[in-house]
């Protein structure tokens, strides 16, 4: 009898197990609960405009985090689309991952230029060449001063923005950029007490490789304080005015 009633018991327990067994494998995908994000923010080593904590956020603030819902539920073109609205960010890929999580990955938009023009206007010029808002940080990039309006800054600054962007040892001793009423271009270098006169935009390759010879054999030579005023503008010729004494 008591023989009996361990097999009943041992074959309602195998019973209940294989009842169980087939309801989970059988779960479809879709039906999963997302249990997490994970989220990738590109750049964010060298430029912290974008933080997961601001992602999550902007999900909440819209009820779109998909914590919680089913797999099959969360629309993730969706979320690409209410975070690409973000100004500051450049690029959004959302996927489902195998372990029922969300994955977000983003790209923020990179400043290429910072303008802070006569007429008050203060704003980036970012890597696409587009007019990016002012982050809550800071970028150590090239500052535009003088009379600029957008049009100017996005075409024509936006070429010496990306020469200086190949060229590090350039990127690196440029800090200001002067536009002139007549839209002639004067650089602040960070080394050196004078003024480099590019002229009107343009051949930035030629003007700096005559800059580049000019420092090595000139300025190596007799100093880089001697003179207040480097000129470019003419073709073949660098034109020097001493500092006064």
């Amino acid at each position: 009898m008591i023989k009996r009633i361990f097999i009943l018991l041992f074959l309602l327990l195998i019973t209940a197990y294989l009842i169980v067994a087939v309801t989970v494998f059988n779960t479809k995908p879709a039906d999963q609960t997302c249990k997490g994000m994970e989220l990738i923010i590109n750049d964010s080593i060298d430029h912290g405009f974008i933080t997961q904590k601001e992602v999550l956020r902007l999900l909440n603030s819209k009820k779109l985090s998909p914590i919680g819902k089913k797999m099959g539920d969360i629309n993730t073109r969706l979320l690409e689309d209410e975070l690409s609205k973000h100004p500051l960010i450049e690029n959004v890929e959302c996927y489902r991952t195998p372990g029922r999580k969300i994955g977000i990955e983003v790209t923020q938009r990179l400043p290429l230029l910072r303008v802070m023009a006569a007429n008050g206007d203060n704003y980036y010029i970012d890597s696409k060449g587009k007019v990016m808002p002012i982050p809550n940080s800071s970028a150590h990039v090239a500052v535009v001063t003088g009379s600029v309006d957008r049009d100017f800054a996005t075409k024509e600054l936006y070429k010496l923005g990306i020469f200086l962007q190949n060229h590090p040892l350039w990127e690196a001793q440029i800090e200001q950029i002067n536009v002139t009423p007549a839209k002639e271009l004067e650089l602040v270098p960070r080394v050196g007490e004078h003024i480099i006169f590019l002229g009107k935009p343009g051949d930035y390759e030629e003007k700096f490789e005559r800059l580049k010879i000019f420092y090595k054999k000139g300025l190596n030579q007799v100093g880089w304080n001697k003179y207040s005023r480097i000129s470019l503008e003419f073709s073949n010729q660098i034109i020097c005015t001493k500092k006064e004494k």
